[in-house]
């Protein structure tokens, strides 16, 4: 097939307004209550201006770095050992609301959870790349490849970040499915992995909490089931068109975390419906270009690579936006691009670099 001059120009544009919106919607739902404890409306769109430049310069370099470079045991499994030693070291951090998620310096944080979803998609493309047709070897191919992950997720979890967790078990899952895997082991492992998830959903007490409020969010609508209530509360009233950009009401010390977790539904109450449609079709857009490159690539490697990075987007966006409508319960989950968040913000862009990377070998 006929190698591609440049690289996916729709993916890229796609991934540049992203970007653009998330700051100016950051700025929007951050600009008072940035002005009320830091003294400026800018604190929050300026830390996110930062990560957001530093993650253009990464996605421009990676781009034009051949992704065959990253297919090497050598840097594979160095990858994997880095972040299996920054996924221990942050438990040496102090902790944060009760949370060991991130290393901090100064003003700037880092959080090694964000970078363990592209180093298992990494994995996962290299180990796979050469066994799709050794799926059925359970101990030699599937309990080989589950075994970083399955390490990377308890780690994630015992920060605790479930949500993150559970992304990385939904790629995971994915990846060993386009391989070829068949899905009495996708329901094996599903089915092992159902007391651990019943366990934390609901013998841990303030997550039992939560999903008693997703069941019913009115039984206690000042404590457990303020979040939903508050997001269901700006994403009702922003109607059609939104109250307009800046106007939110919600975002004025009623819906918590209305700059990160729940941004779309800050999104929903300033653009209203038209704003929420535009959001999701750049992200339809995104992982279209992402899966048909996937799909077009007749590299193992690339495939596995691409479909990867895109189901990692995907699938955190989904959850954010479901947590935002009460179509799962709250977990602390960002959007994609649009949140704040350093550190995700950062890493993803890293990953777009490597995604239209592959982009340049396909017509």
């Amino acid at each position: 097939m006929a190698k591609r001059v440049g690289v996916d120009k729709w993916l890229f544009g796609v991934v540049l307004l992203l970007v653009l919106f998330g700051l100016v919607t950051v700025f929007s739902a951050s600009a008072v209550m940035a002005k009320s404890t830091f003294g400026t409306p800018y604190y929050f769109m300026l830390r996110q201006g930062m990560w957001a430049v530093f993650g253009l310069i990464a996605l421009s370099l990676l781009m034009q770095v051949d992704y065959r470079r990253y297919n090497n045991p050598k840097f594979v499994f160095t990858a994997v050992a880095v972040t299996m030693v920054l996924l221990i070291g942050v438990f040496a951090m102090r902790d944060s609301h009760n949370t060991h998620r991130w290393f901090r310096f100064g003003f700037v944080s880092f959080q090694p959870s964000e970078l363990a979803k592209p180093t298992l998609v990494l994995f996962l493309a290299y180990f796979l790349q050469t066994r799709i047709h050794k799926m059925d070897d359970w101990r030699g191919t599937v309990l080989r490849a589950a075994l970083p992950p399955i390490l990377f997720i308890g780690l994630i979890v015992m920060e605790p970040d479930l949500g993150t967790a559970i992304v990385c078990a939904a790629v995971t899952g994915l990846m060993l499915y386009l391989a070829g895997m068949q899905l009495k082991y996708l329901g094996i492992g599903a089915l092992a992995s159902m007391p651990v998830l019943y366990y934390l959903l609901f013998r841990v007490p303030w997550r039992r909490a939560r999903m008693l409020a997703f069941v019913n969010p009115e039984a206690d609508p000042r404590g457990t089931g303020f979040h939903i209530l508050q997001s269901l509360i700006a994403v009702g009233t922003g109607g059609l068109r939104g109250r307009g950009l800046m106007e939110g009401i919600q975002k004025l010390f009623y819906l918590p975390e209305p700059h990160t977790d729940f941004i779309f539904a800050n999104i929903c109450e300033e653009l209203g419906l038209i704003g929420a449609v535009m959001v999701i079709a750049l992200f339809v857009a995104l992982g279209y270009r992402g899966l048909r490159a996937a799909y077009l690539s007749t590299d193992p490697f690339a495939r596995f690579l691409a479909f990867g990075i895109t189901c990692t987007v995907l699938i955190q966006a989904f959850f954010n936006m479901s947590v935002v409508i009460a179509l799962v319960p709250t977990k602390g989950i960002t959007l994609p691009f649009i949140s704040f968040g350093g550190t995700s913000l950062f890493v993803m862009l890293a990953s777009m670099g490597v995604l239209l990377n592959v982009t340049r070998e396909i017509d």
